[in-house]
């Protein structure tokens, strides 16, 4: 289990919501003085599909999820405290059964 960050200090929040699937994930971006960026984000019961650009790194604040990296035949279950990473180029599967899930996306690359 990680340690999830409870706050972020001396960081820009954009205030524009990054908005997907008719608004069932949405998330707002942090900028940090280093150049380094997160999101934060909810996302509501149902599977979506991402894509990945750079190398990411989910945190599970609160709620649960299964995910399923491209390529991989099983999902993983996720719950509040744990993390999980995904490579740059790549794309996972997100499945919430229930509730809200809040994570950290933390951009790697």
């Amino acid at each position: 289990m990680t340690t999830i960050p409870t706050q972020f200090d001396g960081v820009t929040v954009l205030a524009k919501a990054n908005v997907y699937f008719d608004g069932k994930v949405v998330s707002h971006t942090i900028r940090f003085p280093d150049g380094g960026r997160k999101t934060l984000g909810l996302i509501q019961p149902g599977t979506y599909h991402f894509s990945t650009a750079a190398a990411e790194r989910m945190e599970i604040v609160a709620g649960a999820c299964a995910v399923k990296l491209d390529g991989q035949a099983m999902p993983r279950l996720c719950a509040a405290g744990e993390a999980f990473t995904m490579p740059a180029k790549s794309g996972f599967d997100i499945t919430v059964a229930d509730g809200l899930c809040e994570y950290i996306c933390s951009y790697l690359g």
